[in-house]
């Protein structure tokens, strides 16, 4: 019976997954546009190797995306990308040692920036600032569907 409980089970795309918990990723980043493809590609193993659907790795990488343009955009120094695995989705955090915050603004439509945080917000189930004494963490939980 205890070896039915821990029996492989098939994840959406395909991979066998065990009901356990998975463990964070986490990566040190130059804070450069070019982390950004590393990033994706970190988010997107992440998701393949916790079994989840295929479509939410879009939403994903839109969002780490988003989050360490920012911080290659805003903040001193390296950055450091964590993906989590939470019991109905993932978190994404991105900390680097810029003490300002981003803000949820207007953006006028002839823009071609500012969008970040308008993506992110549209995403993630929430999202939010953690300050320390080192900069600070901006973090997205996204939910599976």
């Amino acid at each position: 019976m205890c070896d039915d409980a821990v029996r492989p089970i098939k994840g959406d795309r395909g991979a066998d997954v065990l009901n356990e918990p998975a463990t964070p990723v986490a990566v040190e980043l130059p804070a450069e546009s070019g982390s950004c493809s590393r990033a994706r590609r970190m988010v997107d193993e992440a998701i393949t190797t916790w079994g989840l659907p295929e479509e939410f790795a879009d939403d994903a990488a839109l969002v780490v995306t988003e989050l360490v343009s920012n911080g290659a955009d805003h903040a001193e120094g390296p950055l450091r990308l964590t993906v989590s695995r939470t019991d109905d989705g993932v978190l994404i955090e991105v900390h680097d040692r810029s003490t300002a915050l981003p803000v949820l603004r207007p953006v006028s439509p002839e823009s071609p920036r500012g969008r970040g945080m308008i993506i992110v917000n549209a995403l993630s189930k929430r999202w939010g600032v953690t300050p320390d004494a080192g900069g600070k963490t901006v973090w997205a939980e996204l939910i599976v569907s």
